[in-house]
């Protein structure tokens, strides 16, 4: 086992996984920049890295700079948590080959998934069923053939990246020509996939040793989502059946020794509720923010497993040995303003309040007095409960956003509220269309006057720190 790990991120993922190495009694080095000199991962660690300034979160991106702090402190391995350059093939490159583990996949699994046109090719070659979809784009003639090809509604996707940024929808081909004007396809590479209306977004958690071992951990519901970015999650999906379950397990077992997967990752899928189908999405190579209710519905932590497995040791459970108990939900709560167009909201944390009780979890990454800096990702901390049914844990959840107390900053709460009393939502009557059919004011686009008020935050939504 490791001596000193090193944590490549911040915010609750940090503390997350600071907590994790205490419990395996492994040492924890912080790294932070010069704005989060007194943040709550910094406290918690046994010992930090100054990498620099903030400036729009490049520190926390500074490859040379992580790799060097290691290097001063001494540490064996690196966590990138998520976000940042947890998905960075040149990162966990150049980390292994100055002598460090790096904590997740490796390298070349990295960008083997990380280039969804090189993901899909490898999962069509392993029979992995998948919507029908297009190769990378040229140019607008291009573009308009193959969504004739494909079909519409089609959804205009990045090869590389995540997080549901820079994805359109074109119903038509006047729709796609509008698209196509505010695109630019010389620049970045997108590719066609069918669009599916009616859907859910189901994800499989696998685990997989480094000796061929590979399980899945039951399924969650990611299909709460505004603007393709994800605001709550469930376990496991009331739409599958225990034969679907093991179905779309055993189609993210196979896609992940397809291409020979190590550590933990997710495979994301979309189920058609038009028929039932589940077609490939992407495999995520990382830990996942919403890893929090699998862990409840199973008892395992992912985190420790994740540094053990990274560390040598084989996984000592079969598919067998794990079972679903109960239903868990994630809140995810962001310092945004969802009555201002979710407008970031930065600034001092005056108040904060923690719910409490029974079968109620919350990571963050904050306490009072600390402030919410415009550089990073707006997320501030995810509620987690577990309850004996889906009903019982909406219940639990209700509880404790009411007692969840924030001041000085906006946040998403309220947003939260409303999802959990709508009646489509407790009945488990919903699909990736959710907010935009029942809470369509949420779904729209911020004015862009209010953008340009707020230019100064932009760092705040940078692509490259959405955590998905």
């Amino acid at each position: 086992m490791f001596r000193r790990v090193l944590i490549a991120n911040r915010g609750e993922i940090a503390v997350r996984v600071i907590r994790a190495c205490q419990e395996l009694g492994i040492e924890t080095v912080a790294v932070y920049s010069d704005v989060d000199e007194h943040a709550l991962h910094v406290q918690l660690a046994d010992l930090s890295y100054n990498i620099g300034p903030a400036d729009a979160a490049l520190s926390y991106l500074n490859i040379d700079a992580i790799i060097e702090a290691a290097r001063a402190m001494k540490a064996e391995a690196i966590h990138p948590g998520y976000g940042f350059l947890s998905e960075n093939a040149e990162f966990a490159e150049k980390v292994t080959a100055a002598g460090f583990t790096f904590i997740g996949p490796l390298a070349e699994t990295i960008l083997q998934v990380g280039d969804k046109d090189v993901a899909r090719a490898a999962m069509l070659a392993a029979g992995i069923p998948m919507a029908k979809g297009s190769d990378p784009l040229q140019n607008e003639a291009a573009a308009i053939t193959a969504a004739q090809e494909v079909g519409y509604p089609v959804i205009l996707k990045p090869v590389a990246g995540g997080g549901g940024k820079g994805m359109f929808v074109a119903h038509n081909e006047t729709d796609l020509r509008n698209i196509l004007q505010i695109v630019d396809l010389q620049k970045v590479v997108y590719y066609f996939e069918h669009y599916i209306e009616r859907s859910r977004h189901i994800e499989v958690q696998i685990i997989a040793d480094n000796y061929g071992t590979v399980l899945h951990l039951g399924e969650r519901e990611c299909s709460l989502q505004r603007r393709n970015q994800k605001l709550l999650e469930e376990s496991p999906s009331v739409a599958l059946t225990p034969d679907m379950r093991d179905y779309v397990g055993a189609l993210a077992i196979k896609a992940a020794k397809s291409i020979h997967y190590t550590n933990i990752g997710t495979v994301e899928f979309l189920f058609d509720l038009s028929n039932n189908e589940f077609y490939f999405m992407e495999i995520n190579p990382r830990i996942q923010v919403e890893h929090a209710i699998t862990e409840a519905v199973t008892g395992i932590d992912l985190v420790r497993l994740q540094i053990r497995i990274a560390a040598g040791e084989p996984l000592e459970m079969r598919q067998h040995d794990v079972q679903i108990t109960g239903h868990a939900i994630e809140c995810r709560i962001n310092a945004e303003d969802p009555d201002n167009n979710f407008l970031p909201s930065p600034g001092k944390v005056e108040f904060f309040h923690e719910p409490g009780g029974p079968r109620i979890r919350v990571d963050s990454g904050i306490t009072a007095g600390l402030s919410i800096e415009p550089y990073y990702d707006s997320m501030i901390a995810k509620v987690v409960v577990h309850g004996r049914t889906r009903g019982d844990a909406i219940k639990i959840m209700q509880r404790a956003l009411n007692e969840f107390k924030i001041e000085g900053i906006k946040t998403t709460i309220s947003l939260h509220k409303r999802i959990l009393e709508d009646t489509y939502f407790c009945t488990g009557n919903i699909d990736t269309q959710f907010i935009k059919k029942r809470l369509p004011a949420y779904e729209q686009t911020p004015p862009k006057r209010k953008l340009k008020d707020k230019m100064n935050l932009a760092a705040s939504i940078n692509s490259s720190m959405y955590y998905a």
